[in-house]
Formats: C-alpha cells, sequence, structure tokens
C-alpha cells in the first residue's frame, strides 16, 4: 500500500510540474504573439530593474515542484494531506483570479486593496504559508501579469503567514498561559 502511495505521489509531482511547465509555456507563447514577451519593473518604477516574464518559465514549476514535495511529506502522516492541499490551493486560485480580474478592471481602485488585504488576513487563520497556496495563487494571477510577480508577492504573503502562525501566535498563547498561571490558581488541562 505504501509504495502505491509513493508511486502515486510522485505522479503527482510530475503532473504538477509538467502542467506548470505547459501552463507558462503557453502563457509566453500567447504574449510573444501578441506584441512580445513583457517584462515588469520593480515596485512599477522606471528607474528600478525589470523582471522578464520568461523566467516564470523556471519559476513556477518550482514553486510547483515545491508545493507537491510538501504535500508529499505531509501526506505520509496526515491521509487526507492531498485533499486539503487541493482545496488550499484551489482556494488561493479563486483569490489570485478575483485580484487580476479586479487589477484589469481597475488596477487604482478599492476592490484591488480589499481583496489582497483579505487574502492577508485569511494567512492569520488559515497555513498559506504552504507553497500549494503561492502555487494556486500565482496561477490564478498569472493571466494578468505573468507569473513572476504573483510568486514573489504570494512567497512575501507566505512569509506573513508564517511569521504569524510559527512566531506571532505561540507567543501570545505562551504569555496568555503565563499571566493565567499565577500563584494559587491553576488552568486546568
Amino acid at each position: 500500500m505504501e509504495r502505491t502511495a509513493d508511486k502515486t505521489s510522485h505522479r503527482l509531482e510530475g503532473y504538477l510540474v509538467a502542467f506548470s511547465v505547459l501552463f507558462a509555456g503557453a502563457y509566453l507563447a500567447w504574449q510573444a504573439t501578441h506584441g512580445g514577451v513583457v517584462s515588469h519593473h520593480l515596485l512599477d518604477q522606471r528607474s528600478l530593474p525589470a523582471i522578464s516574464n520568461w523566467w516564470g518559465l523556471g519559476l513556477s514549476p518550482l514553486v510547483a515542484w515545491l508545493a507537491a514535495r510538501s504535500v508529499r511529506r505531509r501526506a505520509v502522516v496526515d491521509s487526507k494531506a492531498l485533499a486539503k492541499a487541493a482545496a488550499g490551493a484551489a482556494g488561493a486560485l479563486l483569490v489570485g483570479v478575483a485580484l487580476s480580474i479586479a487589477f484589469a478592471i481597475d488596477s487604482n481602485g478599492n476592490a484591488v486593496s480589499y481583496i489582497f488585504l483579505a487574502a492577508l488576513a485569511s494567512g492569520l487563520v488559515l497555513p498559506t504559508y504552504r507553497a500549494e497556496y503561492v502555487f494556486g495563487f500565482a496561477i490564478g494571477m498569472s493571466f494578468d501579469i505573468g507569473h513572476v510577480l504573483p510568486t514573489v508577492i504570494g512567497f512575501v504573503a507566505a512569509a506573513i503567514s508564517a511569521a504569524f502562525h510559527f512566531l506571532v501566535r505561540p507567543a501570545f498563547v505562551w504569555t496568555v498561559r503565563r499571566t493565567w498561571e499565577l500563584p494559587g490558581r491553576r488552568i486546568r488541562p
């Protein structure tokens, strides 16, 4: 049974990376035939370096591979890891698509800010620091601005989520427990 699960997870990893290569390649081919592959300046400042969407051809499969490896590791101890990861990636994909649509309609509007802030806030509750969330978000946003910038934005959001889940929340819980464990007062498990 374990070998079958391992083969399935290896196959899934291959499929995810292959999908990512094909998706990024198709997007770049479309851009190349419709005016050329776009480059985006950092912070949208012409004085800063530009990052070409060609980088997405390597970056997107890397994120797909990281997501698949992460799910494989969790699947060893959690039989529902694949389902949870698929749900997380699908949710992040929907957020990315919504953000992409809002950005395409009105890049300076409030909708972009609200959606992005809601996505960041969800990272305080959900484990959006996981690679499958970054992968889904980057794929969802790639329709509008390519693969590179959404991946960078996704990793920044993932870092914020990780900092909250692994630093802020444990420190808060520790502080509350220490506060409530006053002399003569005991917390029941």
